[in-house]
């Protein structure tokens, strides 16, 4: 799976109540099998791109509407000079109220080019000794990575708990205009 990269464009809200999926985010899970081949051609239709290594037998066997997906790796995006490095940002926050509260202020300081604000979590953790279960919101961020460190202590300075999550993971690869939108829609 080395080779296999995951590539996902966030899904809108309405779209994911309109098909009553649970789950908004820059991620999708999938297992690869003849299942995920079959439903390949609805998870273009809802944002959702796989690059899958029979992705080229797809485009040239079952025709137009796999012709039009196109992704590459973050090294062959890098050589054309139009993105940067980006990650992909975690944080929770205790609420709905609070997660757009932040959200909000980080678009507004242009220390991320998207927030998504995925309702609904559950989070189990060890907090001051004792096991702890909490209703959370996650936010997934979509930044440079050279905003890593002005975006945690954003999240610090404003975030209702002592100790935020704030954890980035890179984008290895995606859809090279949605790559440039990240640059350009974010502070150097």
């Amino acid at each position: 799976m080395a080779t296999s990269y995951l590539r996902c464009r966030a899904t809108s809200a309405a779209a994911v109540r309109r098909r009553g999926l649970p789950f908004v985010g820059a991620f999708c899970v999938l297992s690869l099998g003849f299942s995920t081949a079959l439903s390949f051609s609805s998870s273009l239709r809802t944002g959702c791109a796989r690059s899958l290594p029979f992705v080229p037998l797809l485009r040239s066997k079952l025709g137009a509407p796999f012709r039009g997906l196109h992704s590459a790796k973050m090294e062959g995006a890098q050589g054309s000079g139009n993105t940067v490095p980006s990650i992909v940002v975690y944080v929770t926050v205790p609420s709905k109220e609070a997660g757009k509260k932040l959200a909000e202020s980080i678009i507004k300081e242009r220390l991320a080019a998207c927030v998504n604000i995925v309702p609904g979590i559950e989070s189990i953790y060890h907090w001051q000794g004792k096991i702890e279960t909490d209703s959370e919101e996650l936010l997934i961020i979509k930044t440079r990575e050279s905003l890593l460190e002005p975006l945690t202590q954003h999240v610090k300075a404003n975030h209702p708990y002592d100790v935020p999550e704030v954890i980035g993971l890179p984008i290895q690869g995606g859809n090279v205009q949605y790559l440039e939108w990240i640059k350009n829609s974010t502070r150097d």
